[in-house]
C-alpha cells in the first residue's frame, strides 16, 4: 500500500545478522505491519472527539499476537482488554507475550478467547477493533453485516466500533510492493484480483540480505471492499453514524500519522483509512 501506510516512519535499528532460517515470521509482520501504540492512540482520539471521555474496555477481534490488547491495559490500570482469533497456535505466542511483557497485574486484564468473532460471547466493551483488515475475509454482504450485527451487540450503549480499509487506483493491481525494514524486506504481493466479484489474493513475503527468503509467509483470500460499501453496510447493522478519519499528509505527500474526520478523500494510487461506527 503505497502513499500512506501504517509504518509512520519509525526509526528502527538496524539489524543485518537476520535470516530467513532465524527469524519467525510473526515477529516480522509485528515489525513491519502492526503499531499498537499509534492505534491505542487513535481510539482515546475518537473517543474525545466523538464521546468527550475515556474509554476503558477494547474488545480485539481477529487479534493475532494481542499486541492491541497489550498496548491498551500498559496505559492505566483501569483498562481491560478482550482479545479473539480462531487460531490456538497463534493465541499461544499472545500469551508469551503477555507474560513477557507485562507484569502480572498487568496480565490479569487482558483475556483471550479463542473463537470465531462472529459467535464469541464477551462482556459489553466500550469498543471493539476489527484492524489489520481482516474483516475482508467475509466475501458477502449478508456475511459482513453478519459480524458488523455481532460487533454492535458486544459494545455499550454509546459504544464505538473503529475499523481500518485500505483501498486506491493500485489496489486493483497484480503488483509487488517492497519496503525496508528492521534489517529485512517486507514484500506485499497483491496476487489476485479478480473486478466481477471484488476477490483478492494477497501474500506477505520476506527477504532478508543474505539473500535468503519467506515467501507466502501469509496469504489472505479477501473481498476488495470499498469505504461506500463498508459505510453503508454498518448502517444497515444497526449503527447510528459511521465517520471516517482520513489521513494528512507531509509536504512530500505522504502519510504524516494525523487522522482527521473527513468527508472527501484524495484519489491516491493507494490509502489507509479508519472508519468509526456509532453504537
Amino acid at each position: 500500500m503505497s502513499k500512506k501506510s501504517k509504518d509512520r516512519n519509525r526509526k528502527r535499528k538496524k539489524n543485518p545478522a537476520r535470516t530467513a532460517g532465524t527469524s519467525d515470521p510473526w515477529a516480522l509482520y509485528e515489525l513491519s505491519v502492526q503499531e499498537p501504540e499509534a492505534e491505542c492512540d487513535l481510539i482515546e482520539q475518537v473517543w474525545r472527539e466523538i464521546r468527550g471521555s475515556k474509554p476503558r474496555t477494547i474488545r480485539e477481534d481477529f487479534c493475532g499476537t494481542a499486541l492491541n490488547c497489550i498496548e491498551w491495559v500498559s496505559r492505566n490500570e483501569k483498562n481491560k482488554a478482550v482479545g479473539i482469533d480462531i487460531a490456538p497456535d497463534v493465541l499461544e505466542r499472545a500469551r508469551n507475550r503477555i507474560e513477557t511483557r507485562l507484569t502480572p497485574e498487568q496480565s490479569e486484564r487482558v483475556e483471550l478467547i479463542e473463537g470465531d468473532v462472529t459467535a464469541a460471547k464477551t462482556e459489553l466493551v466500550d469498543s471493539v477493533l476489527a484492524f489489520n483488515f481482516s474483516y475482508y475475509l467475509f466475501k458477502t454482504r449478508a456475511s459482513l453485516q453478519g459480524y458488523f450485527k455481532q460487533a454492535y451487540r458486544c459494545l455499550q450503549p454509546g459504544g464505538l466500533f473503529l475499523l481500518d480499509a485500505y483501498g486506491g487506483s493500485d489496489s486493483f493491481l497484480e503488483m509487488e510492493e517492497p519496503r525496508k525494514v528492521d534489517g529485512f524486506t517486507y514484500i506485499w504481493e497483491q496476487a489476485h484480483y479478480n473486478p466481477i466479484t471484488g476477490d483478492v489474493i494477497n501474500h506477505i513475503h520476506f527477504r532478508f540480505p543474505d539473500g535468503t527468503k519467506i515467501r507466502h509467509a501469509f496469504t489472505y483470500e479477501w473481498r476488495l471492499w470499498t469505504l461506500p460499501e463498508i459505510q453503508e453496510v454498518l448502517l444497515e447493522a444497526g449503527f447510528s453514524n459511521v465517520s471516517v478519519y482520513w489521513e494528512g499528509s507531509d509536504e512530500d505527500g505522504d502519510g504524516n500519522g494525523e487522522w482527521a474526520i473527513s468527508r472527501i478523500g484524495e484519489a491516491a494510487a493507494g490509502w489507509i483509512a479508519y472508519l468509526v461506527a456509532e453504537k
